[in-house]
């Protein structure tokens, strides 16, 4: 299944819930909410205090992406918090394996994310283990940049390494996705899409609506 993961950094945050709702009257199936501790990614973004705020405008999947050092400190407060679906970065990671075990028996969906020079054998034996695996198609910490054309190729290699495992794991792009370019991307093997400024800039309730158009159609 096609899914849209709207991010919420390319949002208002004065009508933050307003733009959420949004997003559900449209049909997104999960909100991706991006936390940047500028360590691991220079910028500063959001944590626990905002995504408990929301959880109250949704009932689609909180897809939480911890671009954050030393994730692990953190996981049993983004669960509190209202995170559905829970994504460390490999780099970040001392013990992946661990953090990943650490997030299921929270009983939340498990994700990994690559940077974009990071390759997809870096993951190929936690496969078995995680929900997702997020493929990061700009260098991580802003919003707004271009698509790196080499995740294609990328996404093609993940794909293949998953069908070969015989394993139904969902690939996740983010970054520069945009509707000249994401179709392409499905073809390639990803099946959930992250758009921030592609989504919010202009009519929410129409952005959305186009690229669910285009996911459905590609299913």
């Amino acid at each position: 299944m096609n899914c849209l993961s709207p991010s919420i950094l390319a949002a208002d945050f004065s009508c933050l819930g307003e733009q959420i709702r949004l997003l559900d009257e449209a049909g997104a199936q999960y909100v991706h909410i991006d936390v940047m501790d500028g360590m691991f990614v220079p910028s500063i973004s959001f944590g626990m205090p905002v995504i408990r705020s929301i959880r109250a405008c949704s009932d689609r999947i909180f897809d939480v992406h911890l671009m954050v050092a030393e994730p692990e400190r953190y996981i049993e407060a983004f669960a509190e918090a209202g995170a559905d679906l829970l994504t460390v970065h490999a780099e970040a990671c001392c013990h992946l394996d661990r953090t990943v075990g650490a997030i299921k028996e929270l009983g939340l969906l498990a994700g990994v994310a690559l940077n974009p020079a990071t390759p997809p054998e870096r993951v190929r034996y936690l496969l078995e283990k995680v929900d997702m695996v997020m493929l990061m198609s700009v260098n991580p910490g802003f919003g707004g940049q271009q698509f790196i054309p080499y995740t294609l190729r990328k996404i093609r290699e993940l794909k293949e390494l998953i069908d070969r495992e015989g394993l139904k794991t969902d690939i996740e792009v983010d970054g520069g996705v945009n509707l000249d370019n994401v179709e392409d991307i499905l073809a390639a093997g990803a099946n959930v899409i992250v758009a921030g400024n592609a989504i919010f800039q202009g009519d929410i309730l129409e952005n959305t609506q186009r690229f669910l158009h285009i996911l459905n159609r590609q299913a």
